[in-house]
Formats: structure tokens, C-alpha cells, sequence
């Protein structure tokens, strides 16, 4: 990790990423943690997925979001954290009608930084879907898939 100060309205290398209709962009990366500030609209999420190599949490700045494990769903908001251990699946919803902003992190790295690299703007399901397994992040199959 090189020393200094990422500023607020930028990222690592000028980056920002466009995933799943969320704006993250990058503070720090390095093989221990990435961390990255994410702009999370109303009415969008992130499927249920499991990290199998790598703890994640939110820190959530302003607005609302739900997480979902499996079921049993965690509101939090301004000043909250949310812990999502390694190998257990979880979903991630703003269902509050306004945007949210928030700082993700996952230690280690693993392959995340290059999957968002791959990732922005990708809008086909089945090819994040794909990217995503490539990269140690397995989403889960919908509901209504046997």
C-alpha cells in the first residue's frame, strides 16, 4: 500500500466503476484489504452471493440499506457497520427509496479490484455471473431455479 491520502472526490488512479448500477470507486488496494466508497441508488442491489476467500463489511455514511442472509434480513443506516463473514451468502438491497453512500471493504483482495476492473458497465446477468466465478465471488442461482 503506498502512503498518502486518496482524495474524497476521486479515486485510486482518477478509477470509478459503474457495477450492477452502483458508482464504486477505489481508496485503497493492496494484497492485505480493498476498501472502496460506493454510490448505491434507490431500488438497486447486489444478488445473493458468496465471498469463499475473503471477510467484506459496509460502513454505512448516509442512507439505508437491507442485507440479506438467506432470509434473515439486517437494516442499517448512518454510523451502522454490517459484517458479512467469508463463506456465508448475503444480498444487498436499498429498498428506501433514496440513494445511499456507504465504504465497502474486503480483506484479503483476492481478485475483487480486477473483477470490478472487468465488471463496469457489464449489464448482461449471465456474464457477471460468469466474471464473477472467475474471481471468487459465486452468485447464488434466483429462487425459482431448481
Amino acid at each position: 500500500m503506498d502512503k498518502g491520502i486518496t482524495p474524497a472526490a476521486s479515486g485510486l488512479n482518477d478509477v470509478s466503476w459503474n457495477v450492477v448500477g452502483h458508482t464504486y470507486v477505489p481508496k485503497l488496494h493492496s494484497p492485505n484489504a480493498f476498501i472502496w466508497h460506493a454510490t448505491i441508488p434507490a431500488d438497486t442491489f447486489v444478488p445473493p452471493h458468496i465471498h469463499p476467500t475473503q471477510d467484506e463489511w459496509i460502513i454505512m455514511l448516509d442512507g439505508h440499506l437491507e442485507v440479506e442472509f438467506l432470509g434473515d434480513v439486517h437494516k442499517a443506516g448512518p454510523g451502522d457497520m454490517i459484517a458479512m463473514p467469508m463463506g456465508q451468502a448475503h444480498g444487498i438491497f436499498n429498498r428506501s427509496g433514496a440513494e445511499a453512500t456507504c465504504v465497502f471493504g474486503v480483506a484479503p483482495s483476492r481478485k475483487l479490484y480486477d473483477l470490478f476492473t472487468q465488471l463496469d458497465g457489464v449489464t448482461d446477468p449471465a456474464e457477471l455471473v460468469r466474471l464473477s466465478a472467475l474471481h471468487e465471488v459465486d452468485f447464488l442461482p434466483p429462487p425459482d431455479a431448481a
